[in-house]
């Protein structure tokens, strides 16, 4: 099925949120290519030589990158309960999330895991066939909620997002409604006191500095994605809410900036800032909350300006109106693969760079062919190999439908989630 057979973007959608969750999904082949190369990640793959500045370069993507997705989750969940009902949205989220976590985790998840024994252990020589079933055997682990399984060799790996995602989104179902009501009390609040809106840094603050950060979540503790998407929900794309966010976005940058500079000396030195129980530890993983509600604020407001409401209209010349058709394909097409891509790129990089490190050839070099070679793959594969038909479709969460009934304007004041194409 082509992606002509979509619905297409609404009037009220917010291209820009698609553009910014495409090149977060795009960003992260980027990300983890590097990984490749930093001495302070256990990824699965490892060049010989590794820069610490690789480490300091990866920091100032973290520290947004995630939130971003989940607070969009959480803005599109808003809009998509009110138009499916509670029970509709958890059907569907069940359908779009748990569809492609299930595929991805028998499918795609063992191939880094066999890749990582094979590049530790020159002697290591099991066949994949025979180790995947090993991946499979499993326990209950309740602790780790929601990661509920565990095994010797069993992971999720990069879908942690999907599991997280799936959990909060169920979690959110059943309140949605009661969430809403008390959002239609804060929300006037806000647009009274401006300065409100950097109030939900504290529990982002409390929640890294009180629970520990986890650096095989992208350094966010997973119970701060679950506020990021619970402020999404609650915000809800008002208006005036956008507005206060464009006037505050410089200030909130700068303020952002200063407060990421300030985790540094605790990244650098001292004890393990993600987990260890000194004050300086505490400062700094409460300072890391803080700057990412201020970095995520920032980039809402300095994304959401205002657009040529000509060439909306259909004014314009002939070869304006020609690039913004191209345009609006484009976010089309970015926003409907986010998703697919998201679930192909981790196995992709590792297969690369498990082929790239032994090169004798420069880390830079090493780094453009996996980073090059991958985005040319995925891309590939989700061209040919995910889109085009209604099975593949499904198991990657993409809608499998005959073209949708043009939605209600009322219903399209916002962008889905990062999973809802």
């Amino acid at each position: 099925m082509s992606a002509d057979t979509e619905p297409p973007v609404g009037a009220g959608r917010r291209s820009e949120l698609d553009v910014l969750r495409a090149l977060v999904v795009l960003g992260l082949v980027f990300f983890h290519a590097a990984l490749v190369f930093s001495p302070d990640d256990d990824f699965y793959v490892k060049n010989p030589q590794t820069s610490g500045a690789v480490t300091v370069l990866a920091g100032f993507g973290v520290v947004w990158a995630m939130p971003m997705l989940f607070l969009v989750a959480g803005l599109g969940a808003r809009h998509s309960i009110r138009h499916r009902g509670p029970a509709g949205f958890a059907r569907e989220r069940l359908l779009r999330l748990g569809v492609p976590l299930v595929f991805g985790t028998l499918v795609l998840c063992p191939l880094p895991q066999w890749l990582r024994l094979r590049a530790a252990d020159s002697g290591y020589d099991e066949p994949y066939w025979r180790f995947w079933p090993r991946f499979l055997t499993v326990r209950p682990d309740l602790a780790d909620f929601p990661f509920v399984l565990e095994g010797d060799h069993f992971e999720t790996g990069h879908l942690w997002f999907v599991v997280l995602l799936l959990a909060f989104c169920l979690l959110l179902a059943p309140v949605a409604r009661q969430l809403a009501a008390a959002a239609g009390y804060v929300v006037p609040t806000l647009r009274r006191h401006p300065v409100l809106l950097l109030l939900p840094a504290l529990p982002l603050t409390a929640v890294n500095a009180l629970l520990g950060m986890e650096e095989g979540f992208a350094g966010w503790n997973r119970w701060a994605y679950l506020l990021f998407l619970l402020l999404g929900f609650a915000l809800a794309d008002d208006e005036q809410v956008r507005a206060l966010t464009r006037r505050a976005a410089v200030p909130v940058g700068v303020l952002g900036l200063v407060l990421f500079a300030g985790t540094a000396p605790g990244f650098v030195a001292g004890d393990d800032p993600f987990t260890a129980w000194t004050p300086f530890a505490l400062f700094t993983r409460a300072l890391f909350g803080a700057a990412g509600w201020c970095w995520v604020l920032a980039i809402l407001g300095l994304l959401d300006r205002p657009r040529n409401g000509t060439a909306r209209a259909g004014g314009g010349t002939e070869g304006t109106r020609g690039r913004d058709r191209i345009l609006h394909r484009a976010l089309r097409y970015g926003a409907l693969a986010a998703l697919p891509l998201y679930v192909l790129h981790q196995p992709v990089v590792v297969v690369f760079a498990y082929g790239v490190v032994g090169w004798s050839v420069p880390a830079a070099v090493k780094y453009a062919v996996i980073v090059l070679s991958s985005l040319a793959v995925i891309f590939t594969i989700h061209e040919f190999g995910v889109r085009r038909t209604r099975v593949t479709r499904f198991l990657f969460g993409m809608r499998t439908v005959s073209p949708a009934r043009p939605v209600p304007a009322a219903t399209r004041t916002g962008p889905p989630p990062p999973t809802t194409s």
